[in-house]
């Protein structure tokens, strides 16, 4: 193998492992949030807000897998 069909091989395991927690994380806490609601109407303002928070931080670190993605495929 060469040095650049190694850094493609690297960039696709980052990306594929790295999105794989935020996705879950997001589904988990999609999943919760809609329970919570389901369980308690009156409690949606607080809940969304907590989730969509929650969600923000599980998305940035797929945004962080991408950035070490593309700086391993520019460097």
């Amino acid at each position: 193998m060469t040095e650049e069909s190694m850094k493609f091989l690297a960039i696709a395991i980052a990306m594929g492992l790295g999105t794989l927690g935020p996705a879950l994380a997001i589904g988990k806490i999609a999943s919760k949030s809609a329970e919570a609601i389901g369980r308690n109407p009156e409690a949606a303002p607080k809940i969304q807000t907590a989730m969509i928070l929650a969600l923000a931080f599980a998305e940035a670190i797929a945004i962080y897998v991408l950035v070490v993605a593309l700086i391993l495929k520019f460097v």
